[in-house]
């Protein structure tokens, strides 16, 4: 039986990479999906590849407006939602010396502030359906440190699911975090970095960075009613990273 089948789910960032694992893994477990990302025409050519139980939709997470868009085409196209990814989101990595404020801002735009806006836009229309589930996409640098502007922003992230999480548990909405540590997308495999990345996941405990699937295999638990008694909890997949 396909997990997610009746279900229908936003998930941000969604053209490529990681969130078009989750894309496509939503699809087959059953869902219908309305995905989107700043990447037309990548975001397009998902679609079309797709088909019919898809739909992008170009959309700026840092702005309130275009999150309404969002919730208003999907509700009808394919009706109330019952999942929401946050997953866009950027990385930077710059001493706090030399990071400008408008860089600053722009990370916490794009990591935070979208986080906040989606749980605000989307969770009206969760209130019409039972088994409603936000997964939202820190990072293992939302429990440990890293580069000054996005581990801040993980960390915000982490705390932002806790407090929602306790207070729509009250509406059947469950709220969590997901905490990757280095995942192979195309951020960090190109080839001007892809030999250093290599030589470092093997100083992980599990010697390798995860793939896609690997973290959208967890998003789709969290979306599904198998995990129907988690909410406000951090899901950690870093191979062994915060073990050490």
């Amino acid at each position: 039986m396909e997990r997610l089948s009746g279900k229908v789910a936003i998930i941000t960032g969604g053209a490529r990479g990681m969130g078009a694992s989750h894309v496509r893994m939503f699809v087959k477990e059953g869902a219908k999906v309305v995905f989107t990302d700043i990447l037309e025409q990548e975001g397009q050519a998902l679609a079309n590849e797709l088909g019919e139980n898809v739909k992008f939709i170009k959309h700026d997470v840092t702005k309130s407006a275009d999150w309404q868009h969002v919730v208003e085409e999907t509700e009808k196209t394919f009706g109330p939602v019952h999942i929401l990814v946050n997953n866009a989101g950027i990385t930077m990595s710059k001493s706090i010396l030399e990071i400008t404020e408008e860089e600053y801002r722009r990370i916490v735009d794009i990591n935070q502030v979208s986080v906040f806006l989606g749980m605000k836009a989307v969770i009206p229309s969760m209130k019409k359906v039972a088994g409603a589930s936000i997964i939202n996409i820190s990072s293992v640098n939302g429990l440990v440190g890293g580069a000054v502007g996005y581990t801040d922003t993980k960390f915000a992230v982490r705390g932002m699911t806790k407090a929602a999480a306790l207070e729509f548990a009250q509406h059947g909405i469950r709220i969590n975090s997901v905490h990757p540590g280095a995942v192979a997308t195309p951020m960090i495999i190109q080839e001007d970095v892809k030999d250093a990345v290599e030589a470092w996941a093997k100083t992980l405990p599990l010697q390798r960075v995860a793939q896609p699937e690997e973290v959208s295999n967890l998003v789709v638990f969290l979306a599904s009613d198998e995990s129907s008694y988690s909410t406000g909890s951090e899901f950690v997949i870093d191979g062994g990273v915060t073990a050490q």
